[in-house]
């Protein structure tokens, strides 16, 4: 009994001791920061710039009038890898912050607008889709492929139908960012080349320290975001949800 406990201890020492040794034997050092740049940020922003090359010659041949930036990201893993992040981060940038460069590209015209209106709606609408895609049930895709649907015509006839719930709360989303972007838009550039917005009634009203005047525009703009929320988005939403049953009639 006695040889046996002496030969676990002798055991027990020699794997600390390997232990140790290979503790001594690893070496610390820093990873060189051009190694860095190479194998971590290159990559995804060469996957960016063949993503929108081939769109771009896709669009040019007119073999497509829209390839949906939500289904690419979503079925195609080196552009998810690459412009996922890129969306996350365009989706939580302010929009405001789009208002300056473009006024600098366009100036003060109505393609400054649209273009501050897509850049805020764009990476919402494409998340809502991404988001749809990730929760199709994998048992859809299976029946779609037995019945011959891959590829394209699966994106197409199954991924796409099957995300339609969480597309149409990106679109929701989306006309929520392209509205706050109109008014900051509006707020921050004023010409009367523009008009009269809401977001520049409310900074004339600001501008004039007149507080009923600030309220009236407030009031104006949540009026019109409610009622288009209510009249276009809210029934189409349950449309699409009760089509689906997930969503009991009332």
């Amino acid at each position: 009994m006695a040889s046996t406990d002496t030969k676990a201890k002798t055991d027990d020492l020699a794997g600390l001791e390997a232990g140790l040794d290979a503790l001594d034997a690893v070496q610390t050092h820093r990873t060189p920061v051009r190694e860095v740049l190479v194998k971590k940020v290159l990559p995804p922003f060469l996957a960016v710039g063949l993503v929108l090359v081939v769109w771009q010659v896709l669009v040019s041949l007119k073999v497509t009038d829209e390839t949906k930036l939500g289904l690419l990201v979503a079925r195609v893993k080196f552009v998810r890898a690459a412009i996922g992040p890129i969306l996350q981060g365009l989706q939580s940038l302010p929009s405001v912050a789009w208002v300056p460069p473009a006024v600098l590209w366009f100036g003060l015209n109505d393609a400054m607008m649209f273009t501050v209106i897509l850049l805020g709606a764009v990476p919402s609408i494409a998340n809502g889709l991404v988001s749809g895609i990730d929760q199709v049930p994998p048992l859809f895709l299976r029946a779609g492929r037995t019945l011959g649907a891959t590829g394209l015509r699966g994106a197409w006839h199954v991924v796409m139908p099957a995300a339609l719930p969480g597309y149409v709360a990106g679109l929701k989303q989306g006309w929520a960012f392209s509205w706050r972007s109109l008014m900051a838009a509006e707020i921050i550039a004023s010409s009367p080349d523009l008009g009269l917005g809401l977001g520049q009634l409310l900074e004339n009203g600001r501008n004039n320290i007149d507080l009923p005047g600030v309220f009236l525009a407030i009031i104006l703009i949540l009026v019109v975001g409610i009622a288009i929320d209510l009249l276009i988005f809210s029934p189409v939403e349950r449309y699409v949800l009760r089509s689906r049953g997930l969503l009991v009639k009332s």
